[in-house]
This record gives structure tokens, C-alpha cells and sequence, in this order.
């Protein structure tokens, strides 16, 4: 039974023992602490609306104090002096918190993530800059995000010099709103609001003689074994830095030269077939022998389970004397490309190994089916071109070379 007392103080709680069934102590107002048996503590308020008699929870003792108790039944006494039911205006917020959450930045862009088609490392790329925007507001319901919410986004990475950042989040965050149909405060956001960064290009070395260079560089390199095959393979190959540092022995066939590269790992999202050169084999069969149980052919210092850092080969050029401006890892690419344009092969062939995407549908699926024995042979041509270079002969590119790929 509700045992009628005076007002309830914080020793008379504390001391207060459970017995063998719940007990009452009153508060008024309709406020009371249940003690049960197990000695548990609940805030409680019984009041009538509408001649039904019913019940609010206020939370458990101690964690909601005597105070903070109180302070809740004279709120739901307010509302009930209003006409209104407590326990319906309770239930009604709740609703909305629910739908506040489900509404907020981060979970749109979640949504937005999930229903993109990209690869593995498109998507990675995608949470990294959206993760800024998530940090800045990612909690707040998308309606109240504002332009100038956006703009101070964007300018607090220009002021740090990420400009390519800030270029790329804008849009990301952008598509974000446009896929929950709702307001874009992106498009209130001059163009000219954020300074655009001034486009740079991977640095690399294409003068024949000094790629030759590199390559001597490269096999004088005298650091770990596993980043210094890494670094021969990558000319060979001329892949990206993330697909190379990312390569699975269940991708490499040694046997039948060649390396497939799954979609997902693919930045156009399409699997991407590597010929393998007779001294690229050779590379991967040294390394085998370290790396070939595990799953990576390159693994992290820092364990077999993930793949080489993204930093560990320009580490190593840098520690080879090869600065930012001068290569990269990613130049390789360009070292190929421009060289095997010099040597006359044809460029479809060139830009298919590059993983390029082909602009036309029906030219990009006759590409894939018809250039691998083309591609084959400019690989095998290619490495036998580097290996010249690295032995110092005075091999001087021109437009059209004896079996060059056309």
C-alpha cells in the first residue's frame, strides 16, 4: 500500500531496508521510491488523466537523485495542468529521438556508402572525407545542417592546406544530401568560396637515362628484403601503389604469368589483368619464398595479416636520395606510360594495362577480350626495355620499335 508521509529525505532513503514486498515512500505530488525486495530503488509518479489512473518512470536510485526526481514530477505535473498526458508526451519524444537519429549526417551518409557500387578502395577513400564532415556534425539532424555549417567545414581544411580535401568533400557531401532528397546546403556555396588547388601531377622521372638510374638505385636499395622486391616489381608492373601493396598470392598464377586483380580492389571497379614479364616472375618467386604461405605477397612490418603501409615505397625512394618532387611510387605509372608512347606502342594497349577506363562501352569490352596477347607482349617487350636502361645501354626511344604492341 502507498504509505502517506512527509516529505522524503536523503537519509530517510538510504536507510531505508527492502522487506520481503515492495514498498512506498511517498514524496507527494504522486511521487514515490519503490523499494523492492532485492533492494533495487525506483522513482516513481502515479497520477489520473482522462479518469485513468497510471504511472511514470522516472529512473533508479541513486543514479536519479531525490532532487532530480522531484524536478521530473513537477515537469509531468506542468503538462498534466496543460490537459496533456505525460506518459503520451514521453512516448512522443521518444519517437522523435528516433527519427532525429535515423536522420542525422552520418546516418544518410552511412546509407549513401551502402549504396554505392565501388571498389574496396573507393570506398575507403569515401569514409576518410566523409569521416570530416561526420566529426563536424555527423550527430545533427540533416534539415539543420546549414551552408555556412559546410563552408566552415571546407575552410578549416583549406586553412590547413588540404585544398584537393576540401575540393573532393564538398562533393561528397553534396552527393550525400542529394541522395536523401531532401535540401542541399552545399548549393548555397559559391564557387569561388573555397580556393581551388592547383592541380599536381605524381612526380616521375621519364628521361630514359636517369630511369636507368632509378633502377640501379632500386637494386643497390639496402633496405628490408620484402620493400626492396616490392620496389623492383613496381616498373614491371606499373599497377597502383594500393593494388600493388595490396597483391594476394591467390591473385598470381607464377605459372601462367599472370596476376589478377579482383574488382573490388580496382578503382574503375573491374577486374584488371596484370601479364607478367619473364623477370617479373622471377621477382614474385623469390618472394614467395618468404611471403607464399601467407596471404599477402607483401606483407606489414607490423604483422602478415595486413598488407605493406601505404607510405613504406616513397619512404624508401626518399631514403634512396629521391625526394616528393623529383618520384613516387605512383610515377611508375607515368615512367610507363610516357615511355612506352615514345617507343610506338599503341596507346589503346597502353591505356587498357593502365587500368584506364574506356569512355565507350562496346570499345571497352572489345579492349578486354582482344588485347591481352597484345598486352602480353608489350609487357615482356617493357621489361626487357628496363633492364637495358638498368645495365646502362644507350637505348633511345622512338615512335615505332621492331615487336612493339600495335
Amino acid at each position: 500500500m502507498l504509505i502517506e508521509a512527509r516529505k522524503l529525505t536523503g537519509p530517510e532513503i538510504r536507510k531505508a531496508k527492502p522487506t520481503d514486498k515492495a514498498r512506498k515512500l511517498s514524496d507527494g505530488g504522486g511521487l514515490y521510491l519503490e523499494v523492492m525486495p532485492n533492494g533495487s530503488r525506483y522513482w516513481r509518479m502515479k497520477y489520473r488523466h482522462a479518469g485513468k489512473e497510471k504511472r511514470l518512470a522516472f529512473g533508479v536510485y541513486p543514479e536519479v537523485t531525490l532532487a532530480e526526481a522531484r524536478a521530473r514530477r513537477d515537469a509531468a505535473r506542468a503538462i498534466l495542468r496543460d490537459g496533456r498526458d505525460p506518459s503520451a508526451e514521453r512516448q512522443a519524444e521518444k519517437q522523435r529521438a528516433v527519427l532525429a537519429a535515423a536522420n542525422t549526417f552520418a546516418a544518410l551518409a552511412g546509407k549513401w556508402r551502402e549504396r554505392r557500387d565501388v571498389s574496396r578502395a573507393t570506398a575507403v577513400k569515401d569514409g576518410w572525407l566523409l569521416d570530416f564532415a561526420i566529426k563536424a556534425f555527423g550527430d545533427r539532424p540533416v534539415e539543420s545542417i546549414t551552408s555556412g555549417d559546410v563552408l566552415a567545414l571546407l575552410e578549416s581544411l583549406a586553412e590547413r592546406e588540404m585544398l584537393e580535401t576540401a575540393r573532393r568533400l564538398r562533393s561528397k557531401v553534396s552527393a550525400v544530401f542529394v541522395y536523401g532528397g531532401g535540401h542541399n546546403p552545399v548549393t548555397g556555396i559559391a564557387r569561388g568560396a573555397i580556393k581551388v588547388p592547383k592541380v599536381k601531377h605524381h612526380a616521375a622521372i621519364t628521361n630514359p637515362r636517369r630511369v636507368g638510374e632509378l633502377l640501379r638505385a632500386i637494386d643497390a636499395y639496402g633496405g628490408g628484403f620484402i620493400t626492396s622486391r616490392a620496389l623492383r616489381l613496381a616498373p614491371l608492373v606499373f599497377v597502383r601503389p594500393g593494388e600493388l601493396r595490396q597483391a594476394e598470392w591467390s591473385e598470381i598464377d607464377l605459372d601462367a604469368a599472370l596476376w589478377r586483380i579482383p574488382a573490388a580492389k580496382m578503382k574503375m571497379g573491374a577486374e584488371h589483368l596484370v601479364p607478367l614479364s619473364s623477370q617479373a616472375v622471377v621477382i614474385l618467386r623469390e618472394i614467395n619464398s618468404l611471403t607464399g604461405r601467407g596471404r599477402f605477397v607483401f606483407p606489414s612490418e607490423r604483422g602478415a595479416q595486413r598488407p605493406m603501409s601505404e607510405n613504406t615505397l616513397n619512404l624508401a625512394l626518399r631514403a634512396m636520395g629521391y625526394d616528393g618532387d623529383t618520384m613516387t611510387s605512383h610515377g611508375f605509372r607515368t615512367i610507363a606510360s610516357t615511355l612506352l608512347h615514345e617507343l610506338g606502342h599503341s596507346s589503346d594497349v597502353i591505356e587498357r594495362q593502365l587500368a584506364h577506363k574506356e569512355r565507350n562501352a562496346i570499345k571497352d569490352a572489345y579492349n578486354r577480350a582482344q588485347h591481352l596477347p597484345a598486352r602480353r607482349k608489350m609487357m615482356q617487350v617493357w621489361a626487357d626495355y628496363l633492364y637495358a636502361l638498368r645495365e646502362g645501354a644507350n637505348v633511345t626511344p622512338i615512335r615505332k620499335v621492331s615487336g612493339a604492341s600495335r
